[in-house]
């Protein structure tokens, strides 16, 4: 059976049906502009009538006589007064208008309803803590007024309390670490889960400052940062935390972000640094972002124990020493590492001694990257060789003075193995990855101020550099290059900060190649082969 063709009405009706509602919404909305002020005014009229109204109703009766002969004596004055009736028209629409006026909701004062059920729940929940049986007065009761303790609230779109300033008794024991570790658990289980507090403890004046943390920023790819020399950026943090700002690219605009800013050199009071995290945390990451920062006024020396490849696109770049992945080159490496050391120190004495500057070979930075040194000393060990972190003794003990910075990374299960020169020459501590509080003070030597996360992104962790205060850090991202599985942009970002490639003065430039085609640069063939 032949398909009928639809009727006009029915095939474009559509159109027109879609046009009319367009235009008739045009003309309503321009007839609402232009009778604006007409219907501001009937809006007043109506409501002076209704508050006219009102008062009359309010008005007692053995008073409305009196009401009504001053408001005729007032319209006789009035009518009598020149130009007295256009006066008074024109005062009533003036009125009218003022009356007629769009007037924005009075935005509610306080916490609503279910605002003053968290805080409600907030407040019982801290009482077996903040309360005791002797107080003659207590604050904290049972079925007692939240406003007392809580000076101050402020809470988020979604209804959470994102700050609270919390009032408590003098007797807590607020300088016992066990006692404010429990109430800053109650307050992070009960104010909203997933979320990560900063806790500001004033036992001065008995308070406590719980405040929402914003997530770092994780978009931060690597790149040339604005620092001095001895400089090194370990990452970004909270604007609260540090009074220093780094311009940064993103795409075709800058933002202004607080970084991490580690000192090395001479007068550093932290000239070494130790990274522990979980694997896929981002030690490797943290690494090669401190080597392509290294590479800009020193040399570089990596020793990687976990055989991933992860600084292949380091090797053979000017300034880097070696990439050694092997046992006997590691002992081979940081052999050569502790004699560069007593060769600087030696320099720099004669220099000093002769009054002379110290010469150019011993100023140089010296970097030695330690990526999971324990799996040498396993293997040393099971080998019958020395172990190779026995050759870091005197890099970490007189490296400060001969210019030369260790770094070292290691994964908690294996923390236990690193030797005691590493961990105490090492002031710089930084902790990547979801930590126990018990293993986070275990290597800053403090806990952090904050409610540590169980899913963090890679990078994410905690830094402290000597005594200073413990920092949240975000790594920039600095992934392999050669690693399909990380962004494009990321990875071109790295290898834009890479250094040129070492030609090696018996090398030829170009490979044999067949008749008549174009010769092929020798990075060109390094870059293949890696």
């Amino acid at each position: 059976m032949a398909r009928r063709p639809l009727p006009r009405i029915l095939s474009n009706g559509s159109a027109q049906i879609a046009r009319s509602r367009e235009l008739a919404r045009t003309a309503a909305d321009s007839a609402t502009d232009v009778l604006h002020p007409l219907i501001t005014v009937t809006r007043g009229l109506r409501r002076l009538a209704t508050a006219g109204r009102r008062k009359w109703a309010d008005t007692p009766k053995d008073k409305r006589g009196p009401l009504l002969f001053l408001a005729a004596s007032i319209v006789l004055v009035v009518a009598l007064m020149p130009y007295g009736p256009l006066l008074a028209v024109i005062t009533l629409m003036a009125a009218a208008a003022w009356q007629g006026r769009g007037r924005a909701e009075p935005e509610p004062e306080g916490p609503d309803e279910s605002q003053v059920q968290r805080l409600t729940s907030l407040y019982e929940a801290l009482v077996p803590y903040f309360s005791h049986p002797d107080d003659p007065a207590p604050q904290y009761t049972h079925g007692g007024e939240w406003e007392k303790s809580f000076s101050a609230t402020e809470f988020d779109d979604a209804g959470r309390v994102s700050h609270l300033v919390i009032r408590y008794p003098a007797y807590f024991p607020d300088g016992e670490a066990e006692a404010r570790a429990r109430i800053e658990h109650l307050l992070a289980a009960k104010a909203g889960r997933g979320r990560e507090y900063h806790f500001a403890w004033d036992e001065e004046g008995n308070q406590l400052t719980v405040t929402v943390l914003a997530p770092l920023p994780t978009d931060i790819a690597a790149q040339h940062f604005v620092t001095a020399p001895g400089e090194t950026v370990l990452g970004f943090t909270d604007p609260s935390e540090v009074q220093r700002t780094l311009p940064l690219d993103y795409g075709e605009e800058q933002r202004d972000v607080p970084p991490v800013v580690w000192r090395t050199g001479i007068r550093s009071t932290e000239p070494h640094l130790l990274v522990v995290g979980q694997p896929g945390s981002g030690a490797s990451t943290l690494l090669r972002c401190v080597a392509l920062q290294a590479l800009q006024h020193g040399d570089v020396l990596i020793v990687e124990g976990g055989s991933t490849g992860e600084y292949a696109c380091l090797t053979g770049r000017n300034g880097v020493l070696a990439v050694e992945c092997g046992l006997t080159g590691a002992q081979a490496s940081l052999e050569w590492a502790a004699h560069e050391t007593e060769r600087r120190l030696i320099a720099a004495n004669r220099a000093r001694q002769a009054g002379q500057p110290t010469p150019d070979d011993a100023k140089r930075p010296l970097w030695i990257l330690l990526d999971r040194p324990s799996v040498f000393s396993h293997l040393a060990a099971a080998d019958g060789r020395k172990d190779p972190q026995a050759l870091l003794q005197v890099p970490l003990r007189h490296g400060r003075a001969a210019h030369v910075t260790v770094v070292v990374a290691e994964h908690f299960d294996s923390a236990d193995a690193l030797s005691e020169a590493v961990r105490q020459h090492t002031r710089a501590r930084v902790v990547l990855g979801p930590a126990a509080p018990e293993q986070l003070e275990a290597v800053l030597g403090a806990p952090p101020h904050t409610t540590p996360l169980t899913h963090v992104p890679p990078g994410r962790g905690y830094a402290r550099l000597g005594n200073g205060p413990v920092h949240r850090l975000q790594v920039p991202s600095t992934p392999d290059p050669y690693d399909d599985a990380a962004s494009d942009a990321d990875r071109q970002a790295v290898l834009a900060l890479l250094p040129a490639r070492t030609t090696p003065a018996d090398a030829e430039p170009t490979r044999p190649v067949e008749t008549g085609a174009e010769p092929v640069p020798v990075e060109a063939v390094a870059a293949e082969q890696a």
